[in-house]
């Protein structure tokens, strides 16, 4: 892969990253390592967000050193996957990930990696030299097999696990933004791809051709408008045009990872502006054809606008620091599409109940094939609209019942928004916040601020542990 840049250093007179504002345990790992002769720098969004001015969520480290050296070196070092091996360095608070330097790989390389690979609990048996004699053959295999990479037949990387050089590491990277290092040597930033400048001027740029890239890994175009709306970028035109051309091609990534990579999405804290992109930019209606047809539709002469305004208050819910689950997620951004099945089932003649569980079994179906959501997640869901029929009785009998249900405070949340939405005389919401309470007071347990999660967890029953019969001993002689 060939990006035509140099390498330009930043000294730390002109660069805003602090040894201050990085993690004590992630300078450690950094100095330990330059300690011991290896190169060593933090990468990725830890220095991006650094030099953005915000609080990194992760420190992640890439070195030479390779992971069973790394295991020699930290005591407190686990190894993690099989394919390529990443170390995790476990402190009291805190993990930090180091990787060993990537490259690419080619098919004959990627056969002998695959038949050579050491299982786990055989990988501390290898010797030293072994290891480095194992390094010097792969590098001289990569030398003259070349730098292709393993793909399938349409170009989707299906193997890319091979050590490799600083700048190589940086080049197989996503985005620019994303591939810059800080060197804790000389405190300055290392950019092999232009990511200083892209950074500076807000730009999400792939590194190499946004065509191949995106064809290697499809999913890279969801990270793309990830970060341009968790950050608050534009993306670059080419890689724009790249994504709406190959909007179509997103469904070659897995269900069930399409279901990770959404979650992030939505989860971030800017949800409604990602929303806005991805269906701007073609990427929305692959991975929910039906709901983006429904979406396309006007009910009752007006457009869909609620999945905006539930996506509005996830971010206003989430800057607040409040939690928002995955199925109260995606009860709140289908949740009038759901409510229009189960007024369709209810027209042909189910309960409410029943009506709902069709719902959702029948949501469940459609979304299988593009975007795996997990059984236990819809089952909360259906139970989120489900409880909405029942807040109406108040208590009714069981109220306790009620608020003992796991998915009482999703539920509760739910209700909330709906009520922002339509105003009621009397609040539901705040009704059955106010039962909690009572309930807690009962059985004299600490109360917290209503409508939190503690507030809204149920009192739970203790139950009586029943005695159990001695078996009749031997006849008394």
């Amino acid at each position: 892969m060939n990006t035509n840049m140099e390498k330009v250093i930043i000294p730390r007179a002109e660069h805003s990253i602090s040894r201050s504002l990085l993690s004590p345990n992630g300078v450690k790992v950094l100095y330990k390592l330059r300690e011991h002769g290896f190169i060593a720098y933090l990468v990725g969004g830890g220095v991006r967000d650094l030099l953005l001015g915000r609080e990194p969520k992760d420190f992640d480290v890439v070195t030479d050193a390779t992971p069973n050296q790394l295991k020699k070196l930290f005591r407190n070092c686990r190894l993690i996957g099989r394919r390529f091996r990443l170390a995790h360095i476990h402190f009291h608070d805190e993990i930090i990930e180091v990787a060993t330097f990537r490259s690419t790989v080619d098919a004959a390389e990627a056969a002998l990696e695959e038949a050579a690979e050491t299982p786990p609990e055989e990988a501390e048996a290898v010797s030293e030299a072994e290891q480095l004699e194992n390094e010097r053959d792969r590098r001289k295999r990569r030398h003259h097999h070349g730098p292709p990479i393993l793909k399938s037949e349409d170009g989707m990387v299906l193997r890319d696990n091979v050590f490799g050089t600083p700048e190589e590491d940086a080049i197989r990277r996503d985005f620019t933004v994303n591939a810059l290092f800080y060197n804790i040597s000389d405190f300055s930033i290392i950019d092999h791809v232009g990511g200083m400048e892209d950074l500076k001027n807000g730009l999400i740029r792939t590194i190499g051709d946004p065509m191949v890239r995106f064809t290697e890994d499809p999913v890279r175009m969801i990270r793309a408008i990830r970060f341009a709306s968790m950050l608050g970028f534009n993306i670059e035109p080419r890689t724009e045009a790249a994504i709406e051309a190959l909007c179509g091609t997103i469904n070659k990534a897995t269900p069930p990872r399409l279901y990770e990579e959404v979650l992030k999405l939505l989860l971030m804290g800017a949800g409604e502006r990602t929303y806005q992109m991805m269906r701007h930019n073609g990427l929305f209606e692959p991975l929910f054809p039906h709901f983006d047809a429904w979406l396309s539709r006007e009910s009752d002469g007006y457009p869909h606008v609620r999945v905006s305004k539930a996506l509005e208050w996830v971010d206003d819910q989430l800057g607040q620091g409040m939690p928002v689950s995955a199925p109260l997620l995606i009860a709140l951004m289908f949740g009038e599409y759901l409510e229009e099945k189960v007024a369709a089932f209810r027209e042909a003649g189910l309960p409410p109940q029943q009506a709902t569980d069709a719902a959702v079994a029948a949501f469940a179906g459609e979304l299988s094939p593009t975007v795996a959501v997990p059984n236990r997640v819809l089952v909360t869901v259906r139970d989120i609209l489900n409880l909405q029929h029942r807040f109406h009785k108040t208590p009714g009998r069981n109220g306790r019942g009620v608020i003992a249900r796991p998915s009482f405070g999703d539920a509760l949340q739910y209700l909330r928004f709906m009520e922002r939405l339509t105003p009621p005389k009397r609040s539901l919401a705040d009704w059955w916040e106010r039962y909690v309470v009572q309930q807690l007071e009962a059985q004299g347990a600490p109360i917290e601020a209503a409508g939190s999660e503690a507030a809204v967890e149920a009192p739970k029953k203790k139950r009586r542990r029943r005695r159990r019969r001695k078996k009749p001993g031997p006849a008394p002689e």
